[in-house]
């Protein structure tokens, strides 16, 4: 049986947003315009202090905690961690990463609410000591910041590679190909990401326009955030199939959805079906 997603789709789409800046405002309105559905990577010992003032020209402007909440709170996006001060993690002692992520973590907890497992490393920058702790700090996923330009799942979470940055010049091809893909034999992940700023620095805002009219309102596309996502793949790699495969049991609370010889079959929370 393929993996589908809710409903029997084949097709996701994801969008991965950091800094948490004031650009963001107005990133939102145009991704919920198109049903498209992001994840904000925030560093929380960065907020802006209340009443500060950016000099003329400054690109690069973190919200205060307020408008923060104001903005993401309630939405239908997700928040993330971004570590407590933006680190380059691999530079860091051990102990000093673990307190960068799990800081940022509970900030952004408590200010939020919810359990936040979702990350993206600053800079990009990890290695394999880095991965194996932040499993150990509760984080189902991190992104880097390299370019897959396909569309396939990743083998580890904590090393998540995107399909490509808002600026590639290989965006529209990436966008055309995956509308066109059948996706038969496996579903299909799209994952966009970038720092919203960027659309201000490079008076490009058109691109995010184009790209959320192109690939949004698309039945056969499941729009949603990274955890959903991920959770979501997690919980069919974990289902428990007998050793004819014939029968598939879903031990998790997450429903889920399958294709069988041309047929969507949906398996319930706790429910074995037979094909």
């Amino acid at each position: 049986m393929i993996m589908r997603f809710p409903g029997g789709l084949r097709k996701a789409l994801t969008l991965s947003y950091d800094d948490g800046v004031e650009q963001d405002i107005d990133l939102i309105p145009i991704l919920d315009k198109h049903g498209i559905r992001a994840t904000f990577n925030i560093s929380s010992g960065l907020f802006c202090p209340e009443g500060r003032v950016y000099p003329a020209g400054q690109v690069h402007r973190p919200m205060t905690l307020a408008k923060a909440k104001a903005v993401y709170g309630g939405s239908a996006h997700e928040v993330a961690v971004h570590c407590y001060t933006h680190a380059n993690l691999p530079e860091l002692p051990l102990s000093a990463a673990i307190r960068e992520v799990m800081l940022d973590r509970e900030n952004l907890e408590r200010e939020f609410g919810g359990i936040i497992r979702g990350m993206a490393y600053p800079f990009g920058a990890y290695n394999e000591a880095i991965v194996r702790m932040l499993a150990d700090c509760g984080i189902a996923y991190s992104r880097t910041v390299y370019s897959s330009h396909d569309f396939d799942f990743p083998e580890n979470w904590l090393a998540l590679r995107p399909t490509c940055h808002h600026a590639d010049p290989q965006l529209d091809a990436l966008c055309d190909r995956f509308l066109a893909e059948e996706a038969r034999f496996s579903s299909k992940l799209f994952y966009l990401w970038g720092h919203s700023y960027e659309f201000e620095s490079d008076n490009n805002w058109d691109v995010i326009r184009r790209f959320c009219e192109k690939m949004g309102g698309h039945a056969d596309i499941w729009y949603a955030t990274n955890i959903e996502i991920v959770d979501y793949v997690n919980a069919w790699r974990s289902l428990t199939v007998s050793a004819d495969g014939h029968a598939w049991y879903n031990p998790t609370v997450i429903p889920l959805w399958g294709e069988h010889n041309g047929r969507v079959v949906a398996i319930g929370p706790g429910e074995t079906v037979c094909v």
